[in-house]
């Protein structure tokens, strides 16, 4: 096991620990007070009614707590401790406000969920709970537990908007655990889940069947496929798990032994592909999305601050970061 680089995943805040550097304080420091009643921060009108929320982009991109593709939007949504940045066409774009520091991101055919802290910018509470978007980040409409819980480990489905959370505490809702929505966070489920092992590093939920989930942890890869009632690892002994992403017919998930690894499960068969990657050392993937609107399209983001772009399924890529530097 690479011991270097599961150091390097977990500062990347693969497990639910924060920003390494305190950067969840600062945000703190700058928000509301948790009394303050705030149900949805908007942009401008102005804004909502144009273009100009989205202006370019050209300066460093660190901290990146997710990423993905919206459909209803187009392109690449990172999601950063200093609000959202676009690849999209060849070009880097930033938001034009709503700087939130988005954690537990998770983009969907009409936006995207998120959990976090307030930007500089907010009013919204500290933490902001679970929040939604169907406008690309210009407005976030509350779905629960605002002030009280920031869910670093949160997968939502694509199409399903179903959510699957891993509870860090207790709140007023819920005990610390796993839990499943299908209402929009109206009601939750509490989940005992048999079979993961291992410090969790990251979940996912399948685009529409939410009878199939998966976990990232220390331990390994793991896969249910009763709704999270039982998990199957699927990497071997010794390996662990960095990044998860379902498509319609597979889990494509990342994984780190003695190099990093990307794999193909076939959710119809159960064979496992493995995909060419670039030469990474001592870093791997910690988040991977992929196209829904376009198949052959994916991308994923290291540890390290690197990402790379393929048009063709895995077989070639480009870098779009280095180390936080766009390319």
């Amino acid at each position: 096991m690479n011991k270097r680089f599961l150091t390097v995943a977990l500062a990347a805040g693969l497990i639910a620990a924060g920003c390494s550097d305190g950067s969840d304080n600062d945000a703190a420091e700058n928000a509301a007070p948790p009394e303050e009643e705030a149900t949805e921060q908007a942009a401008s009108t102005e804004k909502n009614e144009t273009d100009d929320f989205l202006v370019p982009f050209d300066e460093t991109l660190t901290h990146v707590h997710g990423m993905g593709y919206t459909e209803s939007e187009g392109g690449l949504y990172f999601a950063s401790h200093t609000g959202l940045k676009v690849y999209r066409d060849g070009e880097w774009f930033e938001t034009d406000g709503m700087y939130n520091d988005y954690m537990g991101f998770n983009a969907v055919d009409e936006g995207f969920y998120t959990s976090g802290h307030p930007g500089m910018d907010s009013d919204l509470p500290n933490p902001i709970g679970i929040q939604k978007s169907t406008d690309g980040g210009r407005s976030l409409e509350e779905i629960g537990l605002v002030g009280e819980t920031d869910f670093h480990l949160m997968a939502a489905g694509y199409r399903s908007h179903d959510l699957f959370v891993m509870n860090p505490q207790a709140n007023s809702e819920m005990e610390a655990g796993f839990y499943f929505s299908d209402n929009d966070g109206a009601d939750w489920e509490q989940l005992d889940p048999k079979g993961i092992e291992g410090e969790i590093m990251a979940l996912a939920i399948h685009p529409d069947d939410s009878q199939l989930m998966a976990a990232a942890s220390n331990a390994g890869v793991f896969l249910s496929e009763d709704g999270g009632a039982t998990f199957e690892r699927l990497t071997p002994e010794g390996e662990f798990g960095t990044a998860l992403h379902f498509t319609d017919s597979e889990l494509l998930y990342a994984s780190h032994g003695t190099a990093a690894a990307m794999k193909s499960y076939s959710l119809k068969d159960g064979e496992t592909q493995s995909l060419e990657l670039p030469e990474l050392g001592e870093d791997g993937a910690i988040f991977i999305a992929a196209n829904p609107a376009k198949p052959e399209e994916m991308a994923f983001y290291t540890a390290m601050g690197d990402s790379y772009l393929s048009g063709d399924g895995g077989e070639t890529w480009q870098e779009i970061l280095s180390e936080g530097q766009i390319q």
